[in-house]
């Protein structure tokens, strides 16, 4: 960043544009700008074209059909869609019931609960230990008990813990039950196979991998119908009418295919550099802890906590000089302790501490090595003066 901007270690809320993916939105927006559901020119030729190629890259990356993709606004409304437009085919009497992870994205937890109150749906919530980890054998059992959809994210979007998919996929399979994976967080960081870890379906975001905002999908696996929640048109095969967002689609597309060149290089430098980052703030901060699960956990992911100093007071003392969260960008304005860290037992000192920050593929290690400075400066100014 200049010298008028902040230090960005926020990737977890979102990532700038990859340049090569804004030059080819800027093409799309200005060039080839023609609406792709018009067919009886070359400009709706050539956007359909190039949708239909975004398609094929977005399943390229993620091991799936081009055919099983949904473009959306993003993966909040992949999410509603998959969940909302699931229940439609329970065929039991009784209510469909979901398995949901405690530390699923609001998008997934209030989704469910509008659906509760609406007395749609029944909620099961599957348990977490300290690190943020399922236990496989009581999602088995969840399972087996009979449940309509199983609810579990690829990776946290707070402590940044990852989840055994392919393990959760193959309970899922054996006792034929839907299954969500909110990809978010994870898509173009680690490796994810949607045909072969049996994903029924997963959610992506366009702005988490170097993508535009306002663009994701829903990748839904052939067998697994759901009921649209738009309708006006008709469009990708009745699943989500509208006009087709083809900038945000073709950026979409492309940031996958660059993900998927050069995702292993980035995530191991990005590893590096977190590792740095840790290594020096344990030196320099006194009683820091670092939370999660620090053996399975996105690469530019670290959550900390500093029990004695508020969170709030660290953030307004860096704020101009460095970009990081107290929580989740989806929960902007909530005052309640985060849901995740709640779930996880965090101490309510240690949730009063708690920071996250994300390094992503533009972070260099001078940024590290400053951002560290600015933190424990921060952090020591503020024992000082709450021991005056």
């Amino acid at each position: 960043m200049t010298d008028s901007y902040p230090i960005y270690l926020d990737y977890h809320a979102t990532t700038p544009v990859d340049p090569r993916v804004a030059e080819k939105i800027l093409h799309y927006m200005t060039v080839e700008f023609g609406n792709a559901n018009s067919i009886d020119h070359i400009y709706g030729d050539r956007t359909q074209k190039a949708v239909s190629q975004a398609a094929r890259q977005v399943a390229e990356l993620v091991g799936a059909s081009p055919r099983e993709i949904i473009f959306t606004s993003g993966a909040t409304e992949s999410i509603n869609l998959a969940i909302q437009g699931s229940i439609i085919n329970h065929q039991s009497p009784y209510l469909p019931r979901i398995a949901v992870s405690p530390v699923e994205h609001p998008a997934v937890l209030d989704t469910g609960q509008a659906l509760v109150k609406q007395g749609l749906i029944d909620i099961t919530y599957l348990s977490v230990d300290k690190q943020g980890q399922i236990d496989l054998e009581s999602v088995d059992k969840v399972c087996r008990d009979g449940v309509s959809l199983l609810c579990v994210m690829a990776a946290n979007n707070e402590i940044g813990t990852i989840y055994p998919i392919a393990e959760i996929g193959k309970i899922a399979q054996t006792h034929q039950v839907a299954f969500l994976c909110d990809g978010s967080q994870a898509v173009g960081k680690i490796p994810i196979n949607f045909e072969e870890w049996g994903i029924t379906y997963l959610a992506i975001s366009g702005h988490k991998l170097y993508g535009p905002k306002g663009v994701g999908a829903l990748v839904a696996r052939k067998g697994y119908p759901l009921k649209p929640m738009m309708f006006g048109g008709g469009h990708q095969g009745g699943m989500r009418s509208g006009t087709l967002n083809v900038p945000g689609i073709v950026g979409l597309g492309e940031a996958c295919r660059l993900r998927g060149l050069e995702m292993a290089e980035d995530e191991a430098r990005i590893a590096n550099l977190r590792d740095k980052l840790q290594d020096l703030l344990l030196e320099k901060i006194p009683g820091l802890v670092v939370n999660g699960d620090i053996n399975h956990r996105l690469s530019g992911n670290l959550h900390i906590s500093i029990p004695d100093v508020p969170n709030s007071a660290i953030i307004a003392r860096v704020r101009d000089r460095l970009a990081i969260s107290t929580g989740a960008a989806c929960s902007s304005g909530v005052e309640a302790p985060s849901h995740v860290l709640r779930a996880i037992a965090l101490s309510p000192n240690a949730m009063e501490g708690a920071l996250r920050i994300g390094i992503g593929k533009f972070t260099t290690e001078s940024e590290i090595h400053r951002a560290a400075e600015i933190l424990a400066g921060a952090i020591g100014t503020i024992r000082q003066l709450m021991e005056a």
